[in-house]
């Protein structure tokens, strides 16, 4: 292990080595070099991977690039005290997941509760005492760990996720998966919520809070549509509390498929159906597929001939009976 300080620029090659890392990495932020001397070989001894800052502007740096798993944060130092530093991570979306155990030497319960109010998780009091600290550590890095596999396990079935602070409207967190699909929906990345979503979320956290499911909101984008539930409130709830929402992006292509081969259409005569059946004029259906409404008025007659009918109604309701029979969950 290392021991790193942050008082230079930063290391192109950190972020490799913390990727290649199996164990946690863990952030102390102290003025005092013996106090980093102390917390480094208790905890570089214990198997965590550890880095230094010294100062408070180092420390913003350091977790912005390497993504630490924790910070152990002293509350006193010159310039940035601890408390801003603290207030400053966990109002940046990259940084506002990680936990932070404050290291102070004051008492007094006015400090001990601004530290838990500027986003600290948990304190110990200086002398610092490495095994109560190791075991501080181990407490919140379990907990922050399962946090980590849950939205990993999201990502990985499908489902992203995002938490949205009601009372500022920011982004605070998002799985890789949410950040591309928002980009790709709505054209905003953190810590910009979608308007949509945040609309969404303050008319129906009043009904969440009281247990009454709120209904979903659903985005589309072609034949994919991206649906937002609310799954459960987080944080202080005085506030508007921070806000759990779960996405999943569902494709339509395979009913476009199905009904190409049911009907024995071509892909675009299947596309001009599949948005006849959504409810869409001709000259949306040119919009969508960057064609003429003629152009989609001649598909569309073909489909009519090769369904037997005459009408966009009948057409409509022939391919709805269909579809629903192999793909019974399919919205029309």
């Amino acid at each position: 292990m290392t021991l790193s300080s942050f008082n230079s620029a930063p290391d192109p090659a950190l972020d490799q080595t913390l990727a290649r890392a199996d164990n946690d990495v863990v952030l102390i932020v102290d003025d005092v070099p013996d106090n980093l001397s102390v917390l480094h070989d208790a905890l570089d001894e214990s198997g965590y991977t550890v880095l230094v800052a010294t100062h408070g502007e180092a420390a913003l740096q350091r977790a912005a690039q390497a993504l630490p798993d924790i910070v152990l944060l002293d509350a006193m130092m010159p310039g940035m005290d601890g408390f801003e530093v603290a207030r400053r991570l966990k109002a940046s979306p990259r940084t506002a997941h990680i936990p932070i155990i404050f290291m102070t030497g004051l008492t007094e319960t006015e400090y001990l509760v601004a530290a838990l109010e500027a986003g600290g998780v948990d304190y110990v009091t200086k002398p610092i005492k490495p095994k109560e600290v190791l075991a501080r550590i181990g407490v919140h890095l379990q907990g922050a760990r399962e946090k980590r596999q849950a939205r990993n396990a999201l990502d990985a079935f499908g489902y992203a996720s995002i938490t949205v602070r009601v009372g500022d409207g920011k982004l605070m967190w998002q799985t890789p998966l949410a950040r591309d699909l928002l980009l790709r929906y709505c054209g905003t990345s953190a810590p910009t919520t979608p308007e949509p979503v945040l609309n969404w979320l303050r008319r129906h956290a009043i009904d969440a809070e009281a247990s009454i499911e709120p209904p979903r909101l659903s985005m589309e984008l072609g034949a994919k549509r991206l649906t937002f539930s609310l799954h459960q409130q987080i944080g202080d709830s005085e506030s508007g509390g921070d806000w759990l929402i779960i996405m999943r992006e569902v494709s339509d292509e395979s009913v476009i498929e199905a009904m190409s081969l049911c009907f024995k259409l071509t892909a675009r005569e299947a596309e001009v159906l599949y948005w006849v059946i959504k409810g869409k004029t001709n000259r949306d259906i040119g919009d969508i597929l960057g064609s003429s409404p003629m152009t989609v008025k001649k598909h569309l007659e073909r489909v009519y001939s090769k369904l037997g009918v005459e009408t966009r109604t009948a057409a409509a309701g022939m391919a709805m009976g269909r579809i629903r029979q192999l793909h019974p969950r399919f919205e029309g």
